[in-house]
């Protein structure tokens, strides 16, 4: 809820303050409304600095950081299983829904027959919209069916309305609102599970000691997936025909089922001290003997 609720409302509210500004400004000064927009976009950023700042560590980490010294060879030894898990699945969650957001518009405006730049927005909105009835639901779900399943969930509806889109795109293209409907469902399904599961599996996955590091590790290589996915998706529409956009979306859904099943486990319910506990037996047997804790918990 606090990083992929606020990241989709984040869209939601940037294309409604770009329609705002648009109807204030209108389609011959496009220059003001770019430059407006993203002044508007810098303040809520810089306001996060002042809470990050005040923000407080928790006891947990206090008493369990590894500052100096840090294992990682040993890290990777435990939890090498894992990290395919979440590194995998974050790079093919991202690889999809990075360009399906950035090039959002450009895909809208391809099946709208006049192309207009605000009827493109309003559709976006609604696409945008869609988007957050997902993320409350997969929060709803993630104790209940567990994480792995929720995560498998989301993946299994890139495979579902892709292949939808995908291979009626040619009919489903001349009915703007129900294309529409459809790429917003698999938006949907899409944040309901990786979108909101991969931030958590990502961190309950991982003694405290090295969460941050194995976090941050995943984090990264779903961001190159994003890079390697919105670089792709133009070769992909120009040699392949627009509707493998769609295409692929569901190979790598059933890739991201597989990748979740075989790979990330299921800490639902799990207590993290006891697998701190166990890491820390793991690194003394391996002959690690550094220190545990900041100064801050120690004084």
């Amino acid at each position: 809820m606090v990083t992929s609720f606020v990241l989709t409302l984040g869209g939601f509210l940037a294309v409604s303050v770009f329609l705002v500004v648009l109807s204030a400004a209108g389609t011959d000064h496009l220059q003001t409304v770019w430059r407006v927009c993203f002044g508007v976009g810098i303040v809520l950023p810089l306001a996060v600095f002042y809470f990050r700042l005040r923000m407080v560590h928790s006891k947990l980490y206090r008493d369990g950081a590894i500052k100096r010294r840090v294992p990682y060879m040993l890290v990777i030894k435990r939890y090498w299983w894992s990290l395919i898990g979440t590194c995998g699945s974050w790079f093919i969650f991202d690889f999809v829904s990075a360009p399906n957001g950035v090039f959002s518009g450009t895909i809208i405006s391809s099946v709208i027959h006049d192309r207009s730049i605000k009827r493109t927005a309003e559709w976006q909105l609604l696409l945008g919209s869609m988007a957050l009835p997902g993320i409350l639901a997969g929060a709803l779900l993630c104790n209940k069916m567990g994480r792995r399943n929720t995560m498998m969930l989301g993946f299994s509806g890139y495979l579902v309305f892709g292949l939808i889109i995908g291979l009626s795109y040619d009919k489903i293209t001349k009915i703007v609102p129900l294309f529409v409907v459809f790429y917003g469902l698999m938006q949907s399904i899409a944040a309901l599970g990786p979108g909101n599961m991969l931030g958590l599996v990502s961190a309950e996955s991982y003694a405290t000691p090295v969460r941050g590091t194995c976090y941050g590790l995943s984090a990264a290589i779903g961001k190159a997936g994003a890079a390697v996915g919105t670089q792709a998706f133009t070769p992909i529409q120009v040699n392949l025909g627009k509707k493998w956009t769609f295409i692929i979306a569901a190979i790598c859904g059933i890739s991201g089922v597989l990748t979740t099943f075989s790979f990330v486990p299921d800490m639902t319910g799990v207590d993290f001290s006891e697998e701190d506990a166990k890491f820390m037996e793991f690194l003394a047997e391996n002959g690690w003997n550094g220190e545990v804790g900041d100064e801050d918990s120690k004084s």
